[in-house]
């Protein structure tokens, strides 16, 4: 038996994730922040490139920017025309829709998706996203388990308390 501590599930006021899929929403959400990762900044672009109707785009366009991850500006020479671009928030969930995006080619298609995602230096594709330890080691599964945040090794919430 796993004698870990575990992360109490019931408790989803501890939880970032219930926040986290409420900010982003549902499907739709992930495919407009691709559009947003991918050069798209108008209402026009989304809807022709996604294919999504206009209600449902107005709706997740604006649920984007309640939340911080999209900001809506009007144009100079245009006030009327509108430009979606992603918030630092934004660009903070591009590991998250890599993960994703490899994730689904691992398990659910099988396949590459095109285009491929390559580092501007050396145009080679980027390497799978994985979890990391402290000093860069690729973790697993097994090689986790949750501790409060007193009990963090190096946490100086932790060290001032001895």
């Amino acid at each position: 038996m796993d004698d870990k501590p575990r992360q109490p599930l019931r408790d989803l006021a501890e939880c970032s994730l219930p926040a986290a899929l409420e900010a982003m929403g549902e499907r739709w959400s992930f495919l407009i922040l691709r559009g947003a990762f991918n050069g798209l900044y108008h209402f026009e672009e989304f809807q022709s490139q996604l294919g999504i109707a206009r209600n449902i785009l107005a709706n997740r366009l604006a649920r984007l920017v309640e939340h911080g991850i999209l900001k809506r500006d009007a144009l100079p020479a245009d006030r009327r025309k509108i430009e979606y671009r992603l918030t630092d928030k934004g660009e903070a969930l591009l590991p998250t829709m890599l993960a994703l995006r490899q994730w689904g080619e691992r398990w659910e298609t099988g396949m590459p998706s095109t285009p491929v995602l390559v580092d501007n230096r050396d145009g080679r594709a980027i390497q799978p996203i994985t979890v990391r330890a402290w000093d860069g080691r690729v973790l697993g599964k097994r090689d986790l388990h949750w501790a409060l945040p007193g009990d963090v090794a190096g946490d100086p919430a932790a060290e001032a308390a001895e």
